[in-house]
């Protein structure tokens, strides 16, 4: 699965990692995927919440040496 966007919010606080994913999904066509990488540990909820919310799919969420990965999947 490849990423059709990247999104480096990592150092960036709540609510930004967000922010910064929202603006990325709203460039990409229904189907494409984000990465989006953070180091703040409350957007592990931030993504859950969001994605349940929104639509968006959230395949991926990892934490490797503090770095947290998500995957999304933007709704058809």
């Amino acid at each position: 699965m490849n990423e059709d966007s990247i999104v480096d919010a990592k150092g960036q606080n709540c609510p930004m990692p967000l922010l910064m994913a929202k603006r990325a999904l709203n460039q990409l066509d229904a189907g494409q995927f984000l990465r989006v990488y953070a180091t703040d540990p409350g957007s592990v909820k931030d993504f859950r919440v969001f994605s349940e919310q929104s639509g968006h799919h959230l395949l991926e969420s990892e934490e490797s040496e503090g770095i947290y990965s998500y995957l999304l999947e933007k709704k058809r």
